[in-house]
């Protein structure tokens, strides 16, 4: 597959290793080769590598195996999760979900991709509701536009939100961003 294709998610083997690309940047310098940047996971390490590559280079691919899971809960040794159609329970490493955690709440459902029977990487929901759980009281009368204020989040979270917001309000995050959208 050509690297311009390659996107967040994707599962490639260089130099005879699975990694999981955690981030991919397209850059075209004025009138020079364009060039794509990843960032990737190696999945047997669980190390982070970057890697400039031409867009028209050829990156091997494989294919990851979906299925719905659900996340019950945090411990020492990991992130538990239950796959949804045979109901095992699976201890994930924090190095694969790192901060993302945060947007994940017990019983949130969302799509994790197996390679040989391990997960090695997720799809998580578009968006996802999340409680108020500390933020500033609201100021009576403002009303300037693109006024926000600190709030932290029930999974410890922390974003921006409007004045009106209070405590122990559900608002609805997009997960790509980290940014309010709406009260839920």
């Amino acid at each position: 597959m050509r690297a311009s294709e390659i996107r967040r998610g994707q599962a490639v083997i260089v130099d005879g290793k699975l990694f999981v690309v955690t981030n991919a940047d397209h850059n075209t310098p004025g009138n020079l080769r364009a060039k794509v940047q990843f960032k990737m996971r190696d999945v047997g390490k669980g190390t982070i590598m970057d890697k400039r590559v031409g867009a028209t280079d050829d990156i091997e691919t494989t294919t990851l195996d979906s299925r719905q899971v659900e996340y019950l809960y945090s411990d020492n040794e990991g992130h538990i999760l239950m796959d949804l159609e045979t109901y095992d329970q699976n201890t994930i490493p924090k190095t694969v979900f790192g901060d993302d955690i945060k947007y994940l709440k017990p019983n949130t459902t969302l799509t994790a991709l197996f390679h040989e029977g391990k997960i090695v990487s997720y799809d998580l929901p578009k968006t996802v509701d999340l409680k108020i759980t500390d933020t500033a009281p609201g100021i009576k009368g403002a009303t300037a536009t693109n006024q926000m204020k600190d709030a932290e989040l029930e999974t410890g979270l922390k974003t921006r939100v409007p004045p009106f917001i209070e405590v122990g309000e559900t608002i609805r995050i997009n997960t790509e961003t980290g940014d309010y959208l709406s009260r839920a």
